[in-house]
């Protein structure tokens, strides 16, 4: 009978294709890229860069589709309860995995253990615009307005707990300063109703820029550590006096939990060649944003030490999700 289960199990074992060689002929059909954002935002317009040098070497197409809705959490479980393969990749904009967790009683996936980094794409800074209409001229002015008690300013963002609200909820806390949050369904709408006066300032990440070198916007300062290589001459919040702000979030390809190993590195190598190319290396800079070619280890690192870093914004700030 010993011997019978054992030949058994060596049948089923030669029949059943396993990981490493699937990895041997993938990709071998078209691969989606999820986008857990609207058209028009910073994650669908890195998506869509980064998928040309994709699909040229690996061989196959790569197709973009929006997934938008709940904070990145319906594009997230759409990928998380993919096929494993590395056909189906998200992009995602790091608060999946670093705000979410801390916003959402009940998530549908856990993004500790459903998902798993594979290859970070850009450090998105976000900057402080204002209408140019509005009359601030500067970032000091901004606080004189929202501190006077006659005004009712209010800040828009691409949704309740995402990482540009969270960048006003840090501003709004160490300048000590009230204002009233207008969340929007993405950064794309929220762009709009800044233009249209819906709202008086916001945190974009880097999808205002055309329209202040227009002169529609203004730029008072960018919430990053460092100032940004495309727009050198604008200051940080933290040389304007807040010191240790930093509001910087990640985007990146993340996969199912399960997807071999070798698929993982494959796409990892083949996202920093692409970000070492001076087309892609141009475009992510001309979005305002910074390529960050990252090891899958160290992506995962930057998440992880971010859900501890915004966690705390959000329990200082009271910041739920009704």
């Amino acid at each position: 009978m010993r011997f019978l289960l054992a030949a058994l199990a060596a049948l089923l074992a030669a029949w059943m294709p396993t990981a490493s060689a699937q990895a041997q002929h993938w990709p071998d059909r078209p691969i989606r890229i999820v986008v857990s954002f609207p058209p028009g935002g910073v994650a669908d317009l890195l998506a869509r860069l980064i998928s040309a040098p994709l699909q040229e070497a690996l061989g196959q197409p790569v197709v973009v589709e929006n997934k938008a809705g709940a904070g990145g959490n319906i594009g997230g479980s759409i990928v998380a309860k993919s096929s494993p393969d590395g056909y189906t990749l998200l992009m995602g904009s790091g608060g999946m995995v670093s705000i979410n967790p801390h916003l959402y009683a009940k998530m549908p996936f856990d993004p500790a253990k459903d998902i798993v980094p594979v290859a970070a794409v850009a450090r998105v800074p976000f900057y402080l615009v204002v209408n140019a209409e509005s009359g601030v001229r500067d970032f000091k002015s901004l606080v004189d307005k929202l501190k006077d008690s006659g005004s009712r300013w209010s800040f828009g963002s691409p949704g309740n707990g995402s990482s540009p609200h969270l960048a006003a909820e840090m501003m709004l806390d160490m300048v000590g300063a009230p204002s009233v949050h207008v969340p929007y369904r993405g950064g794309a709408p929220a762009l709009t109703g800044l233009i249209g006066g819906e709202v008086q300032f916001l945190f974009d990440p880097g999808i205002s820029i055309p329209y202040v070198q227009s002169g529609k916007l203004r730029m008072l300062a960018v919430a990053s550590p460092q100032r940004s290589p495309l727009l050198p001459d604008t200051p940080t919040l933290e040389e304007l006096g807040l010191k240790g702000l930093d509001a910087d979030a990640v985007f990146g390809l993340y996969a199912p939990a399960g997807t071999p190993q070798e698929i993982i590195l494959r796409l990892n190598a083949e996202v920093r060649k692409a970000l070492s190319m001076p087309s892609i290396r141009d475009g992510i800079l001309k979005m305002g944003n910074v390529p960050v070619p990252m090891t899958p280890e160290q992506f995962g690192k930057k998440g992880a030490d971010d859900l501890k870093r915004f966690g705390a914004v959000i329990r200082s700030r009271g910041i739920k999700i009704e």
